[in-house]
């Protein structure tokens, strides 16, 4: 097998709550099946020492922040393509939120130059009912604060052309992750299926009672909650 010239890092950002974990780990098997290696970096914040949610301080999420940078930087080289379940972008959104819009520690420069190395950025929006976990808040009015943070910040740190916005409400086991593999694999101008690999057939969608699709919506939400 021929590797990619060089390694490809795809974030899957948003507020809590949003399928994140559900829609990272999905486009992780894409590459995979295409015959790619891939390594998947879950987000750090259940580890955070320091307090989370509300509550946080900006301590607490500076210490996410730099958390995340580093296990980027450890699992960056270990794969052709590496996957996030956040980026620096939504943890900033979080560290300025608990510092009351304040910058205390200078951190923009650094979340501006990282924010770079992102060859493709998926923002997941908030269109369905957060659920409880037992650690992340479900507060609706702290999430649409830290989505507000992130709409006006978001603009400033990944361009358009990098930047792909998803309702979370799409973030089905139907959902085809195999264009957004493409857009990616064309970004680093490489193809995407390996040597003598060819692309998995797609199960036939299938048209599911409202009901069901409520199940299977908790049960995303629990892969989320539990998952990575």
């Amino acid at each position: 097998m021929v590797p990619w010239t060089r390694n490809a890092k795809i974030a899957f950002i948003g507020s809590h709550g949003i399928r994140k974990t559900t829609a990272a780990l999905a486009f992780a098997s894409v590459i995979q099946r295409a015959g790619r290696s891939v390594e998947f970096a879950r987000e750090v914040v259940r580890d955070n020492p320091l307090g989370i949610n509300e509550g946080a301080t900006s301590e607490a999420q500076l210490w996410v922040l730099t958390s995340q940078i580093r296990r980027e930087l450890e699992l960056s080289r270990k794969a052709e393509c590496l996957v996030t379940d956040r980026g620096v972008m939504d943890n900033f959104a979080y560290y300025l939120r608990a510092g009351g819009g304040e910058d205390r520690f200078d951190t923009e420069p650094l979340v501006r130059q990282w924010s770079r190395t992102y060859d493709l950025v998926v923002r997941l929006t908030p269109d369905v009912e957060l659920r409880a976990d037992g650690v992340r808040s479900t507060n609706d009015r702290f999430r649409d604060e830290i989505e507000a943070i992130l709409a006006a910040r978001l603009p400033r740190l990944v361009p358009r052309d990098r930047l792909v916005v998803q309702p979370a409400s799409g973030i089905t086991e139907n959902h085809d992750w195999w264009p957004l593999a493409v857009r990616l694999a064309r970004r680093l101008g490489e193809p995407l299926l390996a040597e003598g690999v060819t692309r998995p057939a797609r199960p036939a969608r299938q048209s599911a009672p409202r009901s069901r699709r409520t199940k299977a919506a908790s049960k995303d939400q629990l892969a989320l909650d539990l998952g990575h």
